[in-house]
């Protein structure tokens, strides 16, 4: 994975990602768990913010950290980074379910994926997140202007296939309209769609989500 991310971390310095709101001096997440030993993969739109700062907006540290900075690799700018960086950036991204992960929103998703026997947790930890778009942006998705979106998803075309490309995943879920639709895009794939009945999610209106 150290070559995906040096690919990743190339971009950060790049015009396209530089006038974009993402965060610049955050490391890109190429993987949420350990890609190498994965054989399912759940798949997002990006990282949340949280992964990398507080409620406040204040930088992780310490026990909380989740993935590492500028500031934690005790670098300025992201040409700056060796292999022993990269080293320690794949290291946290492999660990993350054994340190804090970001637990609100990855217990669902665990939930989802809990009838194949796999998991992202410890003792069956088989099962990893990606996200199409692996820079945190400080700002949600949903109010990001068009122009934005279409910039961080060119920038990042090339990601999530090269991080496939050698792995043991065999079986892709992915997370809502929005991430089928913009993994359509970055594939080249259409995909054909099938309504399942016995997956339909209740909700209050009495129409269920199909």
């Amino acid at each position: 994975m150290k070559y995906e991310l040096s690919v990743l971390i190339e971009k950060l310095e790049g015009t396209q990602l530089l006038s974009s709101t993402v965060i610049h001096w955050s490391s890109p997440i190429p993987s949420f768990g350990d890609l190498s030993i994965s054989k399912i993969a759940t798949v997002g739109l990006n990282p949340s913010n949280r992964e990398f700062v507080d409620l406040k907006g204040k930088e992780l540290d310490g026990s909380k950290r989740r993935f590492h900075t500028l500031k934690s690799l005790g670098i300025k700018k992201w040409t700056e980074v060796d292999s022993t960086h990269l080293n320690l950036i794949v290291k946290l991204c492999k660990e993350y379910f054994n340190r804090n992960p970001y637990d609100n929103w990855f217990k669902r998703l665990d939930y989802i994926i809990s009838g194949t026997n796999v998991s992202y947790y410890f003792p069956s930890s088989k099962a990893c997140h990606l996200d199409l778009i692996p820079f945190a942006t400080s700002e949600k998705w949903s109010d990001l202007s068009p122009e934005q979106k279409n910039s961080l998803l060119n920038s990042s075309k090339e990601s999530l296939g090269l991080l496939l490309k050698n792995s043991t995943v065999r079986l892709l879920i992915l997370n809502g309209q929005t991430v089928v639709e913009g993994f359509e895009r970055l594939s080249g794939i259409k995909l054909e769609r099938k309504e399942m009945p016995e997956w339909q999610l209740p909700r209050k209106s009495g129409n269920p989500v199909k």
